[in-house]
């Protein structure tokens, strides 16, 4: 387990493409308003309609950001992975959140005050560009998911995950053929994709009757990039 006693604030701050521009004395500022917390697997990090004070960086584990039907389904937004953020335009907006946010394994968070940003943001434009290019990103993807959802099909959505998370580096393997860990299970996977965990499971099958892939449990082996890609459904 990370000691967070010994914890390098600044440095971590640095390593982030958020800050790594930033000089020594800036991230000392910066580190200030910065505070770690654990959080068990399942806890919640946030509630929709709390307050959002502070954006938060994973610095270890995953969280979960989803929203709840009036009926109660589970829909996920996004998996925020290590070194990942969420929740600056909250932040910025100073409005309730309007999505829940789990942690999905036992993790540490580092949450960036408010304050501190603006304060920040008021010494150096450049920090407002790379906050601005930061959110810009998270809007482009989820323009991106929009997009899939209304103009892809179920097969050619898991296809199109299947090959994002090669070029994210989550395989490893030979020229043609990769393997995908599936970094949650295939019920939040399937959520992130707008799907039923069944149709996702009968997805998995089709690709695996078409003899694309091999599922063992979470691991995706893709025999043939190629063919994967070129399915049609």
């Amino acid at each position: 387990m990370l000691d967070t006693r010994a914890f390098d604030i600044p440095r971590f701050l640095a390593r982030l493409p958020l800050f790594c521009d930033l000089g020594p004395d800036e991230l000392q500022r910066l580190a200030t308003g910065c505070q770690l917390r654990r959080y068990s697997r399942g806890e919640s990090v946030l509630q929709m309609g709390d307050a959002c004070d502070a954006f938060h960086v994973v610095v270890t584990g995953q969280v979960k950001l989803y929203v709840l039907s009036a009926a109660g389904q589970e829909k996920v937004i996004e998996i925020i992975a290590p070194g990942h953020s969420f929740a600056e335009a909250l932040m910025f907006l100073g409005r309730p959140s309007v999505v829940n946010a789990q942690a999905l394994a036992d993790s540490l968070l580092l949450s960036v005050q408010r304050h501190a940003v603006l304060d920040e943001l008021r010494r150096d434009n450049r920090f407002a560009l790379r906050m601005l290019a930061g959110l810009s990103r998270r809007l482009h993807g989820l323009v991106h998911d929009v997009q899939a959802y209304a103009l892809q099909n179920g097969v050619q959505r898991v296809i199109g995950y299947l090959l994002r998370e090669c070029d994210g580096g989550g395989g490893g393997g030979g020229e043609g053929s990769v393997t995908v860990s599936l970094p949650v299970s295939k019920a939040t996977v399937a959520s992130r994709l707008s799907l039923t965990p069944e149709y996702f499971s009968r997805v998995l099958h089709e690709l695996e009757t078409a003899q694309l892939i091999q599922v063992d449990k979470r691991d995706i082996h893709i025999l043939d990039l190629r063919r994967l890609a070129a399915y049609q459904a």
